[in-house]
């Protein structure tokens, strides 16, 4: 027998109480942001103003987010390396970047040491007493030291230290800071589903197989860790992919048979795709019209769609935003189905 979502348990203080540490960890993440970019202040003051790098190569937690933020503005070639190692070609011409905010891992420690061992400027962002931070010790290295495990902040603070390096947009960490807070309140645990919009994209998520789509590059990174959410937090499948790749799976979904028994657990009503959108604001021609292109496919298939709109404020605070408020969905989809006890989705 499947999992049976109670949505009652979405507005049941006791429920509510039991999951207090998931739901906690998200409402703290301005805090972390703000805490995280006081503490890397005079870390980011004291880097070297040397020649502009030949590439710039990215490795560990959130790589691909420094690639999307970076990729429209950076001067200089930019690699998110999914390690190990680095690139064949890296050297000391290049900068390269470690985001290791839980101290060691197997990959980020052999990016590290690829790093000194060639002699390329390096930036590691990591807990100051760390085997990385031992590791990264050299004459061309800069520790980012880091104050959480929130992959969201010390991404944050390496932006902030890539744009006073000249090679990327400036990042203002408080109003990514702030805006997480806005979401905090709007998603809050004592909202009520009736005004709380991550309570209710958890009852569309519980009635269907999630497919999210993002249009813009940060927006598109954003439904894919949102899918890694609910997958991690329910054990329950979920898709995000560009248009191409969810065109398929819309256009394979059979019309709803309207005399079908709803409480039939294995009848094919019960693992029908949805759509969810994420709406960074972009209004590039190409992100129009592959959501207009999804809509009308989905409408034709009659496969419900949902979005998280997040257009006002900064690029990075806009994603913040996406990123959070499907992060509270997916929490509280895992609190409708009893799986509450795993504590936050990061």
């Amino acid at each position: 027998m499947p999992d049976v979502f109670d949505d009652s348990r979405l507005d049941d203080p006791d429920v509510l109480a039991a999951a207090d540490s998931g739901l906690r960890w998200l409402a703290e993440s301005g805090a972390r942001v703000r805490s995280q970019a006081d503490a890397a202040v005079d870390a980011i003051a004291g880097l070297p103003q040397d020649s502009m790098p030949r590439a710039i190569v990215a490795a560990g937690a959130d790589a691909r987010l420094l690639r999307a933020v970076l990729e429209p503005w950076c001067p200089v070639p930019f690699v998110a390396w999914p390690g190990p190692g680095l690139p064949g070609w890296a050297g000391a011409l290049d900068l390269v970047l470690v985001l290791a905010p839980a101290g060691a891992d197997s990959e980020a420690t052999s990016a590290v040491h690829e790093a000194v061992r060639r002699g390329s400027t390096l930036i590691a962002a990591c807990p100051p007493h760390s085997v990385i931070a031992e590791q990264a010790q050299g004459r061309h290295t800069s520790v980012l030291p880091t104050q959480t495990d929130d992959t969201l902040a010390v991404a944050v603070v390496m932006l902030q230290a890539l744009h006073c390096l000249g090679v990327g947009p400036e990042i203002a960490a408080n109003d990514v800071a702030r805006v997480l807070d806005e979401v905090a309140v709007t998603c809050s645990p004592h909202q009520d589903i009736s005004s709380n919009p991550a309570k209710n994209l958890a009852l569309f998520l519980a009635d269907c197989s999630p497919l999210v789509w993002g249009g813009s590059v940060l927006a598109a990174r954003a439904a894919r860790r949102v899918a890694e959410a609910v997958r991690r937090t329910t054990g329950r499948p979920a898709l995000a992919a560009d248009a191409g790749h969810l065109l398929p799976v819309i256009e394979a979904a059979r019309r709803r048979d309207l005399f079908a028994d709803p409480f039939d657990d294995v009848g094919a009503e019960s693992v029908r795709p949805g759509l969810l959108f994420l709406d960074d604001g972009t209004d590039e021609a190409s992100v129009r019209e592959n959501r207009g292109h999804l809509t009308a496919v989905a409408a034709a298939h009659d496969v419900h769609t949902e979005s998280i709109d997040a257009k006002e404020g900064p690029e990075m605070a806009r994603y913040a935003a996406l990123l959070t408020t499907g992060w509270y969905a997916a929490t509280y989809l895992g609190i409708g189905l009893s799986r509450d006890e795993t504590g936050g989705t990061h």
